[in-house]
């Protein structure tokens, strides 16, 4: 990166559909040099994200792609996923990929307030990055049921280990933010001011 560039963090939007190729090479090559699973996710299936308004992208202000991360909802939008968080190897330790992870929370729960959002991830970084944000580990039968996510699943290298446990845990750490865990504690605040 020329020392003089911005990264920008965005809101994706269909102007941006041509980066969709690179965006899921990398989301492949960087599941296979870390050995872990990743759903993967075809270049057509990233430009629908970024048409929709379901996705973000960092960029330089030169043009050149950063890091991706998008949303998908299940359930009937009770369950909101924050999926595919990549960054390019160039950009790595600079906190891009907090960055993202931030403004695609942002945008889940502008989009989806009601939502709980969760993540399987195998990545330690991920898991700090989620902590902050007020995501907490749970089983996977906190998570949606829905048969389509776990299909989702079909393309990582632990997907036998998946099904042989009866979708019940696998490799990946689940992790949940619930929006009523925030209504919860300002009520608990509010209780301690009232109650000196």
């Amino acid at each position: 990166m020329e020392p003089y560039e911005q990264i920008i963090v965005r809101v994706a939007t269909a102007a941006d559909a041509p980066y969709a190729p690179q965006i899921t090479d990398e989301m492949a090559h960087s599941a296979q040099a870390r050995g872990t699973g990743i759903a993967r996710r075809s270049p057509e299936y990233v430009a629908q994200k970024m048409e929709e308004g379901k996705s973000v992208i960092a960029i330089t202000s030169s043009g050149r792609w950063v890091g991706f991360c998008y949303i998908e909802t299940w359930t009937h939008g009770q369950f909101v996923a924050n999926s595919g968080l990549v960054v390019q190897p160039d950009f790595r330790g600079l906190g891009v990929a907090t960055a993202i992870k931030k403004r695609i929370f942002q945008l889940s729960r502008e989009k989806y307030p009601d939502a709980k959002i969760f993540g399987l991830t195998t990545g330690l970084a991920v898991m700090k990055i989620n902590s902050e944000l007020g995501y907490e580990p749970v089983t996977y039968s906190e998570l949606t049921q829905d048969t389509a996510f776990w299909n989702g699943c079909r393309s990582c290298v632990n997907y036998p280990i998946l099904e042989s446990k009866n979708f019940r845990n696998c490799l990946c750490t689940s992790m949940l933010f619930d929006p009523a865990w925030v209504a919860e504690k300002e009520e608990e605040a509010s209780a301690v001011i009232v109650h000196h």
